[in-house]
């Protein structure tokens, strides 16, 4: 063993043990686990462990951030599992994967949002586009008109085309044809097989599958699998066009007539429980899920709750219970604008503004990472007044029609497109649960409430008020490393970055650039102190001992390489400006990963501070944050 056995043994045993280890991989500073009951482990431990920075429990992953050196330990642990590490960063441990497939549910889960993450945005665009025209359909439009089919169509047809996408989608997630997954999707709905009487296998099927979720889903349960078990036994000379043949004349019929109407049957029962409680209890229903929602995000089990109603909305049904999902960006902003006019501290100001402007279009994790969750009782604030809001939506009736998105823009979700909507309810809604929030944070807000970072920060700016003036002396003697921007695109504070290893600081002090293109050069003179295999991320220390990481995308570890390309390799010097990697940025988005790149000095405890030198439009090669030591 190496120099962290004890660590590693440490980790093992405070994860569950060796026989709770499904599977095992490492990026450039985190364990990445899959555990078969993550129950199990140990978190509170982990967090307070010498030798661990911080644990993300998030995406089906146990993750232990541990630091740059991670391979090490990486290692150690694969050797305390008594497991190969193999050349590829990833190990699996069969024994145990057993007992993660007693949990199918978090499974399937898992796979469905992964299908429909890159579809997200474009569900939003279409989802305000039927918003806008129920409103032109308010003001006067005739709903027979020539502009009405014609944008209706458009605000449509990515729901009622689902399938298709979210075949090719599964597809691609599992390294296969993403037009094979097409394919299928298109033959479930083909137009003169929809809701009518076939013939099939000895029964009477009438089935229709237009804006359907799940039912493409499990078909392509059958396919994938089918579909490479017969690429191993075909052989090459017809191997192109037999495998998808087979494999499509099997997979659609038994997906069409059997797995298709099981799955809508699934989906209905589950409907209907939730709408009966809904509907029968509105009020104590909409406070209960309204105000824990943010928690149910936290535990990344929103999915999961909501994944039948949103299947429903999809399909054009009105749905009472996704109202909730709208109103805690509301509660976390007002928390959140209260504490930036209260709070003297400059550095939370700086997280909490950017975070409040971003909430208010639904993307609440910098408020709820950067501001409420490290101040516990600002966090409960919010709850509360999601909860009160919701109890508005409860009262004045109020439904969601379409998918717009969250924020401000998901409002239009609530514009009924035959008329009658309840535009006093939305604005009550809003209000209630904004109002609510930022008068009990303003009232109960201190900065003391937060972490010793406010107090040492101010103490910080008295110490500095009665100091003496620098003299020429020691003002020369400040040492000055500047870091250029590695790539082009928009700068965001490192506060507003969706992954807590990066926002809570806990790796380094830097920002985070959202690229516009995928050329990625070097920040300064320096060496390539390591380079992950799966190029993804990349480390630099300049003459000076300054350490930068630059960590392209998140999770996108998973891609074991794929969209990367390294034009430098480990112990190389570099000159500032300098090719370091090329990244398929349009690929890596498509596949539902987030390009936001975290640009830190890990080493940030050895300065006086990192400064941004940067904010919103950045090119390569520009300032981008200075370290003063």
């Amino acid at each position: 063993m190496g120099k962290y056995k004890e660590l590693a043994a440490d980790i093992v045993a405070h994860v569950g043990g060796k026989e709770n280890v499904t599977g095992l991989r490492h990026c450039f500073t985190r364990l990445r686990f899959n555990l078969a009951d993550d129950k199990k482990a140990d978190t509170a431990y982990l967090k307070n462990r010498d030798g661990v920075i911080s644990v993300v429990n998030s995406g089906g992953e146990y993750m232990v951030v541990i630091g740059e050196h991670v391979h090490d330990v990486y290692l150690d642990v694969c050797e305390v599992l008594g497991v190969d590490a193999g050349d590829s960063g990833q190990v699996k441990n069969s024994d145990a994967s057993a007992a993660q497939k007693k949990n199918p549910l978090m499974q399937v889960v898992n796979i469905v949002m992964a299908a429909m993450a890159p579809l997200m945005n474009l569900m939003c665009a279409a989802g305000i586009i039927k918003g806008i025209l129920s409103i032109a359909v308010l003001c006067g439009l005739p709903s027979d008109s020539g502009y009405y089919q014609l944008f209706n169509a458009i605000g449509d047809a990515i729901f009622y085309f689902m399938p298709m996408l979210l075949g090719m989608n599964l597809a691609k997630k599992f390294a296969i044809d993403p037009v094979f997954g097409f394919l299928v999707g298109a033959a479930m709905l083909y137009p003169t097989i929809q809701g009518v009487d076939l013939n099939l296998f000895g029964m009477t099927v009438n089935a229709t599958y237009t804006s359907t979720f799940l039912p493409v889903v499990f078909t392509m349960a059958i396919a994938i699998p089918l579909y490479k078990w017969l690429e191993k036994r075909v052989s090459k000379l017809v191997k192109s066009f037999m495998v998808p043949a087979i494999a499509l004349a099997v997979a659609v019929p038994l997906g069409f007539s059997l797995v298709g109407p099981a799955a809508n049957m699934v989906g209905n029962a589950l409907n209907v429980v939730l709408t009966v409680i809904f509907d029968t209890v509105p009020l104590v229903a909409f406070i209960i899920f309204g105000g824990l929602y943010q928690v149910f995000v936290l535990f990344g089990i929103h999915g999961a709750i909501c994944m039948v109603p949103f299947m429903e909305l999809l399909q054009g049904h009105p749905v009472r219970m996704l109202v909730c999902t709208l109103i805690p960006c509301f509660a976390q902003t007002g928390v959140v604008l209260a504490v930036c006019l209260k709070t003297k501290d400059k550095k939370l100001k700086d997280i909490a503004l950017p975070a409040f402007f971003s909430g208010i279009f639904g993307v609440t994790e910098p408020a709820i990472y950067g501001v409420t969750l490290p101040r516990i009782k600002m966090f409960v604030i919010a709850c509360i007044g999601a909860a009160a809001g919701s109890a508005v939506g409860a009262i004045t009736g109020l439904t969601l029609y379409s998918y717009a998105g969250m924020g401000v823009i998901g409002l239009l979700g609530m514009i009924n497109p035959n008329g009658a909507t309840n535009f006093v309810g939305i604005i009550l809604m809003v209000a209630v649960a904004f109002g609510f929030s930022f008068v009990m944070a303003w009232f109960t807000y201190k900065d003391e409430d937060g972490t010793s970072e406010n107090i040492l920060t101010e103490q910080g700016e008295k110490n500095q008020k009665k100091s003496a003036p620098r003299t020429e002396k020691s003002a020369m003697a400040l040492q000055k490393v500047e870091i250029a921007a590695p790539l082009s695109g928009t700068v965001k504070p490192l506060g507003e970055c969706s992954d807590e290893a990066f926002s809570t600081e806990v790796l380094g002090k830097g920002v985070v650039i959202l690229p516009e293109n995928g050329i990625v050069m070097a920040p300064f003179d320096g060496v390539v102190e390591n380079l992950f295999s799966t190029r993804h991320a990349i480390a630099l220390t300049d003459k000076t001992g300054c350490n930068v990481l630059i960590h392209i995308g998140m999770n996108t570890v998973r891609l074991d390489g794929e969209g990367f390309k390294a034009f430098v390799k480990q112990g190389d010097t570099v000159k500032k400006g300098d090719k370091l990697l090329e990244v398929d940025i349009n690929s890596i988005h498509e596949k539902g990963y987030s390009l936001e790149t975290p640009v830190l000095v890990t080493n940030a405890d050895d300065y006086a501070d990192v400064i941004e030198m940067a904010s919103g439009s950045v090119k390569a090669g520009a300032p981008l944050l200075t370290a003063l030591k």
